[in-house]
């Protein structure tokens, strides 16, 4: 993928989400007191609102260990590269990856258990927790459909490609690109592009694995698969499994 699709919305997408993976997974150990550097977040602790019934408690989790060691780990290494003709994609990588991090820190939330007689919730302990990665992965994606293409050419700051929309800020969550994606739908041995002629697609669905998005408006083959397997089977006393032979039919569309 590197060599073929350097500095496009696709890399984009892949940095932000290794970025974001590193921050939940280290998060998550800290919480689960699998790592001896981190715990819970302790600047939670004995803060509230007394007043309106709750206080913090139980385990929040810790995101600014997991955002820091994240920086680090993927960070260091682009910005120990030099020279101005990689300076463009690195300054790209380094933003991508921090998006990813604000995806995480974003998608935080609140959880709360109820105290009192017969559940009353007289008072509420809360502490706060990261989101599921799938939701994190969805608004990345949602980041993805809508990234940003900026000029390869870095002047002080990252900027627009088109200069009519340089007075529209770039946000710290919008995913950025510099090359636009090549054709994935035709195979190219260059770039080490498969393409999609004689993948299997769904007919009936209207996401990626569909054969109208999947094979690029070429149409598909249907062929017959026939599948033949043990089914029905039972225990004879003593001592062996009887089973019938069955046979199905099924319909396999791949793209021309």
């Amino acid at each position: 993928a590197t060599r073929c699709c350097a500095g496009t919305k696709e890399t984009a997408f892949i940095s932000a989400v290794m970025a974001a993976g590193l921050v939940h997974s280290v998060t998550r150990s800290c919480s689960a007191g699998n790592m001896t550097e981190c715990s819970c977040d302790v600047t939670l602790r004995h803060g509230g609102s007394a007043s309106e019934g709750w206080h913090w408690g139980g385990c929040s989790d810790d995101i600014h260990y997991g955002m820091s060691f994240s920086r680090k780990f993927l960070d260091v290494p682009f910005k120990n590269i030099t020279g101005k003709s990689g300076s463009g994609l690195v300054a790209m990588n380094l933003h991508n990856n921090e998006a990813g991090r604000q995806a995480v820190a974003k998608l935080m939330s609140v959880d709360c258990r109820c105290h009192g007689v017969s559940g009353s919730c007289a008072v509420k302990t809360c502490w706060k927790t990261m989101s599921s990665f799938e939701k994190i992965g969805r608004f990345l994606k949602d980041k993805y459909e809508n990234s940003i293409q900026i000029s390869d050419r870095l002047k002080k700051k990252l900027r627009r490609k088109e200069k009519s929309q340089r007075k529209i800020p770039i946000g710290k969550e919008d995913l950025l690109y510099v090359n636009k994606s090549p054709n994935y739908c035709v195979e190219d041995q260059k770039l080490g592009i498969p393409g999609t002629q004689g993948r299997e697609c769904n007919r009936t669905s209207q996401g990626p694995d569909g054969c109208n998005l999947l094979c690029c408006g070429r149409g598909y083959n249907t062929h017959v698969v026939r599948h033949v397997e043990r089914c029905e089977c039972k225990f004879v006393w003593c001592c062996y499994v009887r089973c019938r032979r069955c046979e199905t039919m099924t319909d396999v569309h791949t793209c021309k």
